[in-house]
C-alpha cells in the first residue's frame, strides 16, 4: 500500500478535499494510506508559531524551519522511514508537473508533500528535506495544499487497483503523449449536433483509427509543441525498431 503524508497548516481542507474525491477511492481499496500532519501541532509558543519575518527585511512571512523540521520527521514515522520516499514541495521555481512527473512520482513507495504559504518556506527545510519541486504553471495560487492536491490525484489515479478502468486512465490526454480525442454519450442528436457516424457503426478497427486522427489533428492544432514532441519520439522508436 502507497502511503502519502501532507503537512498543512489547513488539515480540514485536505481532509475534505480527500473525501470528495478519487483520494477517497484509493483509500477505500487499500490502495493508498493518507497521512495528515497539521504543522501547526509543531508551532513555537502558546500561539503555536510556525511562520515569521524574513531576515534581510521585505514583506510577506516565512514558514519557519523549526517547526516544519518536527513535522517532516513525524511524517517520515508515519509513512513507515525515509527508504524509497519523495518529498515534495511545490514550487514555483520547479521543474513543470506533467503526466510524466506523476508517472515517475507513483514508482515511489512513500510520499511526503509539504504545503507552503506566504512567501514559501526557510530555505534550510528544501535543502535539508526537499527530493522534488514542481510547478503547475507560471502562476501563483494562495496555499501550497492546491497543488500538492493536483499532484495527489494526478499520482494516486496511477497506482493499480484505484480506479476502476486502468485502460481509461491511459487514454487520457497526456499519456500517449497526445491530447485526447473528443467523446460523446447519450442522445445521438441534440440541438442540431451529431455524433459521428463512425462512434455509431460498431467497427472498433475503424473507430480505434478515428479517435488517433482526432488525438493528432487536436495536438498539432491545440499543442504543437506537444505534436513535436510526440513525432521525435515516433521516430526514435522507429529507429530502434
Amino acid at each position: 500500500m502507497k502511503q502519502i503524508a501532507i503537512i498543512s497548516t489547513v488539515p480540514d481542507l485536505v481532509r475534505t478535499a480527500i473525501q470528495e474525491s478519487i483520494l477517497r477511492q484509493g483509500e477505500e481499496r487499500e490502495a493508498v494510506k493518507f497521512h495528515i500532519v497539521d504543522l501547526r501541532e509543531f508551532g513555537e509558543g502558546n500561539y503555536r508559531q510556525v511562520d515569521d519575518t524574513p531576515f534581510g527585511g521585505g514583506s510577506g512571512m516565512v514558514l519557519m524551519a523549526g517547526p516544519m523540521f518536527k513535522a517532516i520527521d513525524r511524517a517520515f514515522e508515519l509513512v513507515g522511514g525515509t527508504n524509497n520516499t519523495a518529498v515534495v514541495y511545490p514550487n514555483p521555481q520547479g521543474e513543470t508537473w506533467s503526466d510524466e512527473s506523476a508517472a515517475s512520482l507513483s514508482e515511489y513507495e512513500k510520499i511526503i508533500f509539504i504545503c507552503g504559504h506566504y512567501k514559501g518556506i526557510d530555505q534550510r527545510v528544501i535543502d535539508k528535506y526537499v527530493t522534488h519541486e514542481y510547478s503547475i504553471g507560471d502562476f501563483i495560487v494562495s496555499a501550497g495544499e492546491f497543488p500538492s492536491l493536483m499532484m495527489m490525484d494526478s499520482v494516486v489515479r496511477l497506482v493499480p487497483g484505484v480506479l476502476n478502468s486502468r485502460e481509461s486512465a491511459m487514454t487520457d490526454s497526456f499519456t500517449s503523449g497526445l491530447l485526447d480525442a473528443p467523446w460523446f454519450t447519450k442522445p445521438r442528436e441534440i440541438d442540431g449536433m451529431e455524433v459521428p457516424d463512425t462512434l455509431l457503426s460498431g467497427h472498433h478497427e475503424h473507430i480505434d483509427s478515428w479517435r488517433q486522427e482526432e488525438r493528432e489533428k487536436r495536438t498539432q492544432i491545440r499543442r504543437p509543441d506537444l505534436w513535436i514532441k510526440y513525432q521525435k519520439k515516433m521516430k526514435s522508436m522507429e529507429s530502434e525498431r
